[in-house]
């Protein structure tokens, strides 16, 4: 498994984790849609995050633009399936808890010299 892979999972455990306290638990949303968020708001926050916003603007630009990107994407799905429960402190918290992981993890990946970017 090739490093960019390994932090990939990483982040999207990470990504799940938090999806799973505030989607789940708090919201009472199954594994399935948790998961469903969880990895839309990985690939997104990759791609977006971490690909450009991160080289360009720097760590905390990048946190924080992740974090309301992850409460945006959580949303977004909660609108095309109804099932899919939010409300507005769900989404803070996920957001809060997203931009304060990615701090750290931007530090790692800033860092490393053989993952992307």
């Amino acid at each position: 498994m090739s490093k960019t892979a390994t932090v990939l999972l990483v982040k999207f455990i990470m990504t799940f984790l938090f999806a799973a306290v505030t989607l789940g638990f708090i919201r009472g949303n199954t594994w399935g849609w948790v998961f469903l968020a969880a990895l839309l708001g990985t690939v997104l926050n990759y791609l977006i995050g971490d690909l450009w916003i991160l080289p360009n603007f720097g760590n905390m630009v990048a946190s924080i633009a992740d974090g309301l990107l992850g409460g945006l994407t959580a949303y977004i799905v909660s609108l095309l399936f109804p099932v899919f429960r939010t409300n507005f402190t769900a989404l803070a918290i996920f957001g809060v808890l997203i931009a304060v992981g990615e701090y750290f993890f931007h530090q790692y990946l800033l860092r490393s010299e053989k993952v992307a970017p």
